[in-house]
């Protein structure tokens, strides 16, 4: 149990009990609310999809209808299909657009009509969690006929042009480069849209907007170079912001097999309203460990922030955290791409084994995660020579350590959004030092009792300090207060807080009572 860095077991395990103590109110809180896009996409899944002419989804305008008839603590899959009943509808589409349009009215089902509404929201929501099922079964299939990457960590490249036309050809060809993994990273900005657009885009900023066409269209690319390549390239979006329970649900209906996922980015980073963020966490993770999706957690942003050595055990209360949340909404740990990132001033001195202590203690407190490994952003400066080895030597203590997913780092980072060279480049980079080390991290173990070990030791202990002090007041104080990466989000505020509602004693959620069965 104590592997390389000599842990003590019984301070790991108190180090997870305490993650427990600290998250199960914000558990308690996700199980007692709900959102609009908790219930936009339960509507998704129930058949709704499309956009009026002024590029509002229907799924939008039907649970805003709901909303201003009978609110949303109730749920929207009773009053929807109340309402479908006694317009004779079988078409939930078809009924948003007569909701748009102002001819229907929703009422809160009573007795008999309750019932039926209930049992009709369930068959419909089933079949699009079947739908899902059956792109998780797809997924098996293919990895078993093209196989997996033969190395470890998988190789993980962003491609973000704007234009999905455009990112399809770049990440085939990152594909034949090397690239495991490809990221669509997602249009600056989308995160705040409380809508997910509709169809292809071909004008995001900075990325490419994250919509189900996009998707399909990209999945099915890649499959064209799965086949080519003789092994299963994987597809990677963003389910986090405003939307992230339809994001997670889409992603779902068209097999993308890793999603941006965390806990607490969008409360952080885009200040977003925790109580909406936590609610819609757990929803989209329900999602994913049904659909097989492996999630990708964002510690590795706090310490864009923060200083990344005084600051270290934050992340790893973080990856405690996210453990935790993880679990408690169905993922297993082979889902869990905890994030954590190469982020100390290469002018710190023993910069190097600090890194390394740092992966190594990731690694071993969770040995069966896929860990995503990030590279060095914050402290490049242009020089791209310079850059190049710093992500050389990212490179290095990845294979050293054994990540899981290595992001492929770039020397014009900070400077450009990078050419299809520099991914060429960047990929020569990663080819050379996974082939060049291969199984060293077979070889590498710490000096017992030494600079690394120590490190480790203290960053771990600082962890079980700071979820002793969490547990003592609250995650939600802890965030107030500026506790990870210093940005400080007061529970009461926050993007989004308006769209948040507690269950009324009547709320039915369909979505929810099938996720949290076993699959039959």
């Amino acid at each position: 149990m104590s592997g390389k860095l000599d842990l003590d077991p019984v301070l790991v395990a108190r180090a997870r009990e305490l993650a427990r103590r600290a998250g199960q109110p914000v558990v308690e809180l996700a199980r007692t609310h709900t959102t609009v896009s908790v219930e936009r996409a339960v509507l998704r899944l129930a058949g709704v999809a499309g956009a009026d002419p002024d590029g509002i989804p229907w799924v939008n305008r039907l649970v805003d209808a709901v909303v201003a008839d009978v609110g949303l603590g109730h749920g929207v899959a009773a009053p929807v299909f109340d309402a479908l009943v006694r317009e004779q509808l079988d078409d939930v589409t078809l009924l948003a657009q007569k909701a748009a349009a102002g001819s229907v009215r929703f009422t809160l089902p009573a007795g008999r009509a309750a019932t039926v509404a209930r049992r009709a929201a369930r068959r419909a929501v089933a079949a699009g969690v079947r739908r899902v099922d059956r792109r998780r079964a797809e997924r098996d299939r293919l990895v078993k006929r093209y196989g997996d990457p033969k190395q470890r960590p998988w190789i993980y490249l962003i491609v973000a042009t704007g234009d999905i036309y455009e990112d399809i050809p770049q990440a085939q060809a990152a594909a034949r480069a090397g690239a495991d993994v490809i990221a669509v990273i997602r249009s600056t900005g989308q995160s705040l849209l409380d809508y997910v657009p509709e169809g292809a885009t071909r004008e995001g900023f900075a990325g490419t907007y994250a919509t189900q066409e996009n998707f399909r269209l990209m999945r099915a690319a890649l499959d064209e170079t799965s086949k080519e390549l003789g092994r299963y390239v994987r597809l990677t979006n963003y389910a986090s912001g405003l939307c992230m329970p339809e994001m997670a649900t889409l992603a779902g209906l068209e097999r993308l097999d890793m999603m941006l996922n965390d806990s607490m980015y969008g409360i952080l980073f885009r200040d977003i309203n925790p109580v909406r963020t936590f609610v819609d966490q757990r929803f989209s993770r329900q999602v994913h460990a049904r659909a097989g999706i492996i999630i990708n957690t964002g510690e590795d942003n706090y310490l864009t922030t923060a200083d990344a050595v005084d600051e270290a055990h934050t992340v790893t209360v973080s990856q405690l955290l996210n453990e935790f949340f993880a679990h408690e909404a169905g993922l297993a740990d082979t889902q869990l791409g905890l994030g954590h990132a190469f982020e100390i001033n290469p002018e710190v001195p023993e910069s190097f084994r600090l890194e390394l202590a740092h992966a190594l203690l990731a690694r071993e407190l969770f040995p069966d995660a896929p860990l995503k490994w990030m590279p060095p952003t914050k402290h490049m400066t242009g020089d791209v020579f310079r850059g190049n080895l710093l992500d050389g030597f990212f490179n290095l203590v990845g294979t050293m350590t054994g990540q899981g997913i290595l992001l492929v780092g770039m020397m014009t980072e900070a400077v450009v959004t990078p050419w299809l060279s520099d991914r060429d480049i960047a990929l020569q980079n990663v080819r050379y030092v996974l082939g060049a080390a291969g199984g060293l991290h077979e070889d590498f173990v710490p000096a017992p009792g030494g600079f690394i070990q120590q490190r480790a030791h203290r960053v771990l202990g600082e962890a079980v300090d700071l979820l002793e002090r969490i547990g003592d007041q609250s995650l939600l104080t802890a965030i107030a207060e500026g506790t990870f990466g210093i940005m400080k989000r007061p529970a009461d505020r926050g993007k989004g807080l308006s769209g948040v509602a507690r269950h009324e004693a009547d709320y039915y959620n369909p979505a929810t009572e099938i996720l949290e069965q076993q699959p039959s």
